[in-house]
């Protein structure tokens, strides 16, 4: 057996899954993952996923259909499960005929697990811990991505290794995709030979060449290390903020004075409890836009993974691809040389 045949065995349950050459999932990054960026990944052999973020129900709509203007191959929806218009989402999701809808952004609805599956879609979900995993499965999911800490963007207290060992051995029933720090082949391979199904990367993408992002921002990313990429801090635990993995910059620092300012008003009586939680909250609204669009790379958000370091050139999405599974299979080769 040659290495590509062995790493196609080992992925095998994960592209059976998303229908594709490659188990490797784009990780959807609002602002960043479109038509352009998604059409490229799926095009490539991988899977892509849109970003719906806060797109009202006939924009994502639009998105979908101008994807498939760009691809005929497989692609994916992400549906933020706070958003305020869940139901007409899912329902944009159904009509267009979407495979499969990725769930975020916190537990979502049953009823909406539901509606997805009645209307013939799949349904993939985040599971930061091993309970949470089973519980999403028996509410009817048909695949889990399971993303640790050193992901861009919102993050939760685990590492991904961790989580790895905690839920990899214990969940056989559905697919598990890992997803958070993967930057290179030979971490795709370790995960696959824990068990997953397929692996999911974002950072990895920001520098592809159809990526429309700006060039501020993909700028940053290629001068970054994988220090810059820090998580943001709450002051004062009476004021929680979910950390968000970003690039250390001039907003960064407001962000803390902000927050210290907020405080100080709260403690002088200025501001009730939800007022000053909003204030903090409301910060960095528009902000991640402000840094992939308009290129302010200073006080705009930089959401970006640890894996930022290995990201030090500009490349099409197929040559991406095409180098992580090299590095896949080279790795496979050494392993089977020694055995």
């Amino acid at each position: 057996m040659t290495a590509r045949h062995r790493l196609d065995a080992l992925w095998q349950r994960g592209r059976d899954f998303l229908g594709t050459d490659l188990a490797i999932m784009g990780g959807a990054m609002t602002w960043v993952s479109d038509r352009h960026l998604v059409s490229a990944i799926s095009n490539g052999g991988g899977f892509g996923v849109i970003a719906s973020g806060s797109m009202p129900p006939e924009v994502l709509r639009a998105e979908i259909r101008a994807t498939r203007e760009l691809t005929d191959r497989p692609f994916g929806v992400n549906l933020i499960t706070l958003h305020p218009q869940l139901d007409q989402l899912v329902q944009v999701c159904l009509e267009e005929r979407v495979g499969i809808v990725v769930l975020a952004g916190g537990l979502p609805p049953a009823t909406a697990i539901k509606a997805l599956k009645e209307g013939g879609a799949r349904v993939m979900c985040f599971a930061p811990a091993l309970v949470i995993a089973k519980k999403l499965i028996r509410s009817g999911a048909d695949a889990i991505v399971i993303e640790g800490m050193e992901a861009g963007g919102h993050i939760g207290p685990v590492s991904t290794s961790v989580l790895a060992q905690e839920i990899l051995p214990e969940v056989r029933d559905v697919p598990v995709f890992v997803a958070g720090g993967i930057g290179r082949g030979e971490a795709i391979v370790s995960y696959l030979e824990m068990g997953a199904a397929g692996v999911q990367l974002g950072t990895r993408f920001v520098c592809a060449t159809e990526c429309r992002a700006h060039p501020n921002f993909k700028k940053a990313f290629i001068r970054a290390g994988a220090r810059d990429a820090v998580p943001s801090v709450a002051l004062d635990a009476r004021f929680p903020v979910i950390p968000v993995r970003a690039l250390s910059n001039e907003g960064t620092r407001r962000f803390m004075d902000k927050q210290r300012e907020v405080i100080a008003r709260f403690d002088r009586g200025e501001l009730d409890q939800k007022e000053a939680q909003l204030e903090i909250e409301h910060f960095w609204a528009g902000a991640l836009r402000r840094a992939v669009v308009d290129g302010d790379v200073e006080t705009g958000s930089v959401m970006a993974g640890q894996s930022v370091g290995m990201v030090t050139r500009e490349q099409p999405c197929a040559e991406i691809l095409a180098e992580l599974v090299e590095q896949a299979a080279a790795a496979l080769e050494k392993r089977m040389a020694v055995a």
